[in-house]
């Protein structure tokens, strides 16, 4: 069987890496992958935003099944061109990926259908946009409606931060046209949590839930990031809290999706805030996180592929989806100056004596093969060292100690991952 998987990231090598186990022993290609993915499967230069050359390829090269996993060719309808081709896919349609690809459409699901949700309002003339934030409460959040590669959310404490950020957003244009139309939403508190799940669209079964870690500093300090590192389970969302968040959020979630015509198959990711007055949406993403799949997948005990293809096939209450009861934890090596400006194609040392540690993984994000071989770095996150143990105080420790064994020039890693699920102070 021929599978094809669409990206070239860390959540890409992880998906991946648990499909190389399936049984089913499938032929496997990722386009493009990237310096590790090249040790698992076979590369195709196409990018996964060209989303014609994808469709095309997979047609002549006679794939059987092809996983699209980043936001950008889902919400341009790439499996909806498979899917045009008789070629099985995974994923949603392009109607269904609006649930990330627009903000404004997911707030407005939600308040159509009673979902918790924070308050907002929505803006696209950058006049009344100022004048709202001259007196709304503070903080607040700003976002840009469409995607903007998971840096269109500004977390504003001051009036003045607000409107720079509006200003960044609607006048210099800093995310394109995702952020001609803003949200101004309600700043929620409480613990955050990451849910994954696999759903059919009738069907929904939940991963272990995460706790994700944005900022760029320990002490969650510093720029917003992509992830720096991501613990499995969260302690914050016990089994009680999780069947009252399968009630009130995720099957009217698929309630609503279908009610809209745009009935949701795929991995459906939903961020959430344990708030005062009870859990709340804060973010929909309408595939796997990342880094959030570099720690749940490896947790995974039953067939990738196969729950893949049941959701495919609309049958995915028949799937076995069984994950241990462990713990996880992925500790993100990142470029120095990342999530601005920084170097690439620095050498890279240590992966394989990391790797070789019991129960670890280093899944390749930013690393590419120079002309002599030799794996070198290309992007911000560079790699995503998991660690599996069954408890998550052993999973931090032998993430840390698995790390310890890379080196590049620059290298910058958040010693702090783990720290607060571990305190539970924010339980």
């Amino acid at each position: 069987m021929k599978v094809l998987v669409v990206g070239g990231g860390g959540r890409e090598h992880a998906i991946l890496t648990a499909l190389a186990r399936s049984p089913r022993k499938p032929e496997l290609y990722c386009a493009p992958g990237n310096g590790g993915i090249a040790a698992l499967a076979t590369c195709v230069p196409i990018a996964a935003e060209d989303v014609q050359a994808i469709a095309d390829y997979a047609a002549t090269a006679g794939m059987d099944f092809v996983v699209v996993a980043p936001d950008m060719p889902l919400c341009l309808g790439l499996c909806d061109l498979l899917r045009a081709r008789g070629i099985p896919a995974f994923g949603p349609s392009g109607a269904a990926a609006r649930i990330e690809g627009s903000k404004v459409f997911a707030k407005e699901l939600m308040l159509r259908y009673g979902i918790p949700t924070g308050a907002s309002a929505v803006f696209t003339d950058m006049a009344q946009a100022l004048a709202y934030v001259r007196t709304a409460p503070m903080p607040t959040v700003v976002k840009a409606d469409g995607l903007a590669y998971g840096k269109g959310v500004v977390i504003c404490q001051t009036r003045e931060a607000a409107e720079a950020a509006v200003r960044e957003m609607m006048e210099q244009g800093v995310f394109g046209e995702s952020g001609r139309r803003i949200l101004i939403e309600e700043f929620l508190t409480g613990p955050e949590v990451s849910v994954l799940a696999f759903t059919d669209g009738q069907t929904l079964a939940p991963m272990p839930s995460g706790m994700d870690h944005k900022r760029a500093l320990d002490g969650d300090h510093g720029l917003n990031t992509g992830g720096m590192g991501v613990i499995a389970p969260n302690p914050c969302y016990p089994p009680e809290l999780a069947a009252q968040c399968m009630e009130s959020i995720f099957l009217p979630t698929l309630y609503a999706m279908a009610a809209e015509g745009c009935p949701f198959a795929g991995c459906l990711y939903v961020g959430l805030m344990l708030t005062p007055s009870g859990p709340k949406v804060i973010e929909y993403n309408c595939r796997f996180g990342d880094p959030e799949a570099q720690a749940v997948l490896p947790l995974l005990e039953s067939d990738l592929l196969s729950i893949l293809l049941h959701v495919s096939q609309g049958t995915l209450h028949q799937a076995d989806v069984r994950f241990s009861g462990g713990a996880s934890c992925c500790v993100v090596l990142a470029s120095g100056g990342y999530p601005g400006a920084f170097a690439k194609g620095m050498p890279i040392q240590g992966t394989a004596d990391a790797a070789a540690m019991d129960g670890v993984q280093v899944f390749h994000a930013g690393t590419a093969l120079d002309a002599s071989g030799a794996l070198v770095t290309s992007g911000g996150r560079v790699l995503g060292v998991t660690a599996v143990r069954g408890t998550l105080q052993a999973a931090v420790d032998a993430a840390y100690a698995a790390a310890d064994h890379i080196s590049f020039a620059g290298m910058h890693l958040r010693r702090d991952i783990g720290a607060r699920a571990l305190a539970a102070q924010s339980c």
